[in-house]
């Protein structure tokens, strides 16, 4: 749809280490570099190269939603509604009114997706018109741009965690299927007794590595 004027896409829903990312990008379709899709669909190259040249671009926008380690393991909140705090966040760094913004619905219903992010930016004092749909960074140019920008930002933000932790060797992609990641998941408890702060201990899989360190001391009795 032409209409929209602001695409919003999100990285890093289901890692078990880091922040997710949400970005918004504002811009006339028309005037996006050619070559952008999904950024699941690019090499990393490709991705790095889109995103410099969308934050270098005249007339083009971006506002980037942080929800934090800190505010993902907090138990009064879901990630549903986390996936909307993001993307409220990146959309109020750059709406400013009397737009149509396409989001990537991060619900089953994408009707109450919708709803959600809409009364998130009206409580910022924002008036603008939201759809949500599923796989919306495949189908819109505006919303591909979005998903580009917030990978390249989750990726940089997990290359500053890796050089924090790298007495622990590499952290790895940060998802829990990632055997990079729970190898060094594990190797940061062996060493220091806990987690690592990068990490989301609500996590199913920082709760198996805690378990397999408290046998592994068992066994050593």
């Amino acid at each position: 749809m032409s209409g929209f004027q602001i695409g919003v896409d999100e990285a890093g829903k289901g890692p078990v280490l880091g922040p997710m990312i949400a970005a918004a990008v504002r811009a006339d379709p028309a005037d996006l570099p050619e070559g952008i899709a999904d950024s699941k669909r690019l090499t990393p190259a490709k991705r790095e190269s889109l995103a410099d040249r969308l934050q270098s671009m005249d007339g083009v926008d971006i506002g980037v939603g942080i929800v934090s380690v800190q505010e993902i393991d907090d138990p009064e909140t879901d990630m549903n509604g986390l996936t909307v705090a993001a993307q409220v966040r990146a959309i109020a760094a750059v709406a400013e009114g009397s737009e149509e913004a396409i989001v990537d619905a991060g619900d089953v219903s994408e009707s109450r997706f919708g709803r959600r992010v809409t009364d998130g930016v009206a409580s910022e004092g924002i008036d603008i018109a939201v759809t949500a749909e599923h796989g919306a960074d495949e189908k819109h140019t505006l919303a591909a741009a979005a998903s580009i920008v917030a990978k390249v930002e989750r990726d940089s933000r997990m290359d500053a965690v890796g050089a924090d932790y790298d007495d622990c060797g590499p952290v790895g992609s940060g998802y829990p299927s990632d055997p990079t990641t729970r190898e060094f998941l594990a190797s940061y408890v062996d060493r220091h007794g806990e987690l690592p702060a990068c990490a989301r201990q609500s996590w199913s899989t920082c709760e198996d590595v805690l378990a397999a360190a408290e046998q592994a001391a068992l066994g050593d009795f």
